[in-house]
């Protein structure tokens, strides 16, 4: 009988074997100070690792400068997270909760995902270590408290300028087109405002946004020392500017007081601080009236460029890559490429009826409404089948996957009954709920075992698309607004005959207007 000798791991070998930690800071602003901490804070977990036994430093993830209200902001942070996703990290070590998430909802989200992917948090200045948690309530207090304080800091800052607003001793942050900023004060630059001058005479001569800006894209006029382009927005911007005449009006924007925190337009929403004769004016007031009156006509002679329409920012130029605008002329809607209609010689392609950009959709969505089972069922089989490829070694990923398919195979049975008056509505949704939670829990089972978001992402919008489908009874005969806003991600405007429709799960499919 053969000997069989079992190796054991040397001690030597058993300390080399360390845990795998990472450092993450932030500093709230990019002054001198901040950046003091910032490189501190460094310094300090450089050195914090450099005699332990078992732990080794990874790396140091360290966003400045920027808010910490916004998790979308901290590009650190998110290389951090990513390489926790990809299990290069054990343990993270950072400073305090208000370092680590501004806002409880962040807070939680983010360490509820780094224990399901094994990964445990200290948190210096409170002493939490989330290997330890047993309660996330305490997780939930601590954030409260680190939201309370960002908000708190945010709150006190809005005190201050809000009374410099009121005794008129605030300073201006940026210039504008004209001024240049001299320890807070707009001081006027004679070239600059030269050119002020000629835009409100242009104006005040029956020449139109698109035209002046053209105008001063052929003179190649910079803006702040640098080649800029002009716009029809950013004249009729400059004409609305009360600076030019000397007075500075204050809050036109605000922020708003929940986290995450982000400017908006002040429309009565808050006070707003006026000043008259506050610096040398370019444009005299008389001047400035005549113009602001022409802005005003023109506004109630135009229909209005609808913001809110289902096609803003969905339809884009498939030849410079802009936004298409909408207009309206002689009781007729369009839309056209934003370049081509400000500068028709950099970009040629037309604007287009908006009757025919709905006209192709409902007629894109018959076609899909007929033949789904032969475009899209072969499209998400392709997308199963190369999944269980990567996994195919895996046997607990092809269970679960086998499973979800069968659950999935359910619902669309009993979609079929539904549609077909063989079950009734009730009995749907209690089945349907049962169903569905029976799925979610087996992807989120998935999505530890694979952690491969995005093709789970593509095969779920592909699975949406078949159900959006099939639960239909008709084809499409009017607009609607919701299917539209369900499946379609934008249009590309290829020329002024065809449009390509980008759909949810990344088809693309062409059709001519």
């Amino acid at each position: 009988m053969p000997t069989v000798t079992v190796i054991q791991p040397t001690i030597a070998e058993e300390k080399a074997v360390k845990i795998r930690c990472a450092a993450y800071c932030r500093v709230s602003s990019d002054s001198e100070d901040q950046l003091n901490s910032f490189m501190a804070q460094t310094r300090y977990y450089s050195h914090f690792f450099e005699d332990s036994e078992t732990e080794e430093l990874i790396d140091i993830y360290a966003d400045e400068g920027i808010t910490g209200t916004r998790e979308d902001k901290r590009d650190e942070f998110q290389r951090l997270m990513k390489d926790c996703r990809k299990g290069k990290i054990d343990r993270i070590y950072t400073k305090s909760i208000s370092r680590f998430a501004r806002n409880t909802r962040d807070c939680l989200k983010n360490v509820r995902e780094l224990k399901s992917l094994g990964i445990t948090i200290y948190f210096e200045k409170e002493n939490i270590d989330t290997a330890n948690m047993t309660d996330e309530m305490m997780i939930t207090i601590m954030g409260g408290l680190a939201q309370e304080e960002s908000t708190s800091i945010s709150q006190n800052l809005r005190w201050g300028i809000k009374k410099r607003m009121e005794n008129g001793t605030i300073k201006m942050c940026t210039p504008v087109f004209g001024y240049e900023l001299v320890d807070g004060n707009l001081i006027l630059k004679s070239d600059e405002a030269e050119i002020v001058r000629q835009i409100f005479d242009w104006y005040l001569n029956g020449y139109g946004l698109a035209a002046i800006a053209q105008m001063l894209n052929a003179l190649k006029i910079e803006r702040f020392g640098r080649t800029s382009h002009w716009t029809a927005s950013t004249v009729g911007v400059m004409l609305r500017n009360e600076k030019y005449i000397g007075d500075q009006l204050f809050q036109k924007k605000y922020t708003t007081d929940t986290l995450p925190f982000r400017q908006v337009v002040n429309k009565g929403e808050r006070d707003q601080y006026y000043y008259s004769d506050r610096h040398k004016p370019i444009i005299s007031r008389d001047d400035f009236d005549k113009v602001q009156n022409i802005l005003a006509e023109n506004k109630k002679s135009f229909k209005g460029i609808r913001q809110d329409h289902i096609f803003a920012k969905k339809i884009y130029c498939g030849e410079c890559g802009s936004t298409f605008k909408f207009k309206c002329r002689k009781n007729k809607n369009y839309w056209v490429c934003r370049l081509h209609d400000s500068e028709s010689d950099r970009c040629s392609n037309k604007q287009i009826l908006e009757e025919k950009v709905i006209s192709a959709f409902i007629t894109l969505c018959n076609k899909l409404w007929y033949n789904y089972k032969q475009i899209l069922l072969p499209c998400q089989t392709a997308l199963q089948d190369l999944k269980l490829k990567k996994f195919s070694g895996n046997t607990n990923v092809m269970d679960i996957h086998k499973e979800i398919a069968k659950l999935k195979e359910q619902t669309h049975v009993l979609a079929r009954l539904k549609t077909k008056g063989f079950l009734d509505e009730a009995k749907y949704i209690e089945q349907t709920t049962e169903l569905t939670a029976k799925i979610n829990k087996l992807q989120s089972e998935l999505k530890k075992l694979t952690r491969s978001d995005d093709e789970n992402e593509t095969l779920d919008q592909i699975e949406m698309l078949i159900d959006f489908f099939e639960k239909r009874d008709n084809p499409i005969t009017e607009f609607e607004e919701l299917a539209f806003e369900s499946i379609v991600e934008k249009i590309v405007a290829t020329d002024q005959h065809e449009l390509e429709f980008h759909l949810i799960g990344g088809l693309k499919l062409k059709e001519n207007i």
